[in-house]
């Protein structure tokens, strides 16, 4: 089941066609497996149990998609290049947003995206950005009460985030986003990564697909998902994302969260059951709240929802209709 969402329901009213992942899978035709068991473990989260198997059932097939919006983009651009008769103007990049809640699998999505389109034949250059660093620093987010709030659509630089997208979308060079550490959990002072005009950008955060309130006297307010050319959210039902995302905390407590410069460290000097309530808090009192409010009413936005099952395995894909 689609939990509440009525349009995702098999009706011909429905703006998306739903397929099962084996159905879905057929969709791969001759696309060849350029991943390997070893990139797979490499690239997956923390108790993401993606495999090889998955890549070839759920990621190939949406690869070769990818790879024909890609064309269908270059072509028009081409197109209205002599529509306008402009011959200096620059390819602007393909963008994919990435959304969905937090402990979903949207970094793996979005690492396995980024090594399966980076080698297709015509080798584009990929680049991966997360929404990460665009979060207000932690002292920021303190001086304004906001720390409990940290992931809400309130304790990102919206403005930072367009900027960012407007730039890579007008093809300029050397645009800086920020980075964040999960380390210290606080953006990096001082330091960026460069994204030189990529072909393709994924740009992965739980609220990419965020909606602002529209003004009355009708001035132009953009939207992060305007830059976009093809959005995909990662779909589950909560009582499963609940379980991944205190499953993979209390994993943290035996691994990262040891780490003394870890924000979390103290956790990891818990109990069991006080880190579980912990978990437990932190996942009622938060992200739970943000994902009822601000990240799954977005859903129905996506071009692409991949449903997983208790698993952590696609079940379900729903494409939008065009």
């Amino acid at each position: 089941m689609w939990e509440t969402i009525d349009q995702l329901s098999p009706s011909k009213y429905s703006p998306y066609r739903l397929f099962s992942a084996d159905e879905w899978a057929e969709f791969r035709a001759d696309t060849p497996l350029t991943l390997t068991a070893e990139e797979v473990k490499r690239l997956r989260s923390l108790g993401d149990p993606i495999d090889l198997d998955e890549v070839r059932r759920i990621y190939l097939s949406l690869s070769r998609l990818l790879s024909a919006h890609v064309e269908a983009s270059q072509l028009l651009f081409r197109q209205r290049q002599q529509f306008l008769k402009m011959d200096d103007a620059v390819k602007t990049p393909f963008i994919i947003g990435v959304a969905g809640s937090v402990a979903v699998g949207k970094s793996t999505t979005a690492r396995v995206l980024k090594e399966l389109l980076a080698r297709w034949p015509s080798s584009p250059k990929v680049d991966l950005v997360t929404t990460d660093g665009f979060l207000y620093p932690n002292s920021v987010l303190r001086s304004q009460n906001l720390m409990e709030r940290k992931g809400f659509p309130d304790s990102y630089d919206v403005g930072a985030v367009l900027r960012f997208l407007s730039s890579i979308k007008a093809g300029m060079s050397n645009v800086r986003a920020p980075v964040y550490s999960h380390l210290t959990y606080d953006v990096v002072p001082g330091e960026y990564i460069t994204i030189d005009r990529p072909d393709i950008l994924i740009f992965e955060g739980i609220n990419v697909l965020q909606v602002r309130d529209l003004p009355e006297d009708g001035k132009t307010v953009p939207f992060v998902s305007d830059f976009f050319d093809f959005s995909i959210y990662m779909d589950a039902e909560t009582a499963e994302i609940r379980k991944w995302y205190i499953d993979r905390f209390m994993r943290l407590r035996e691994t990262a969260f040891r780490d003394p410069q870890s924000f979390f460290h103290r956790y990891s000097q818990l109990s069991d059951d006080a880190a579980r309530s912990i978990a437990e808090g932190l996942w009622n009192n938060i992200n739970l709240k943000n994902l009822k409010e601000n990240i799954l009413p977005t859903r129905p936005r996506a071009d692409l929802i991949l449903r997983k099952g208790a698993n952590h395995f696609v079940e379900e894909v729903a494409l939008r209709k065009i």
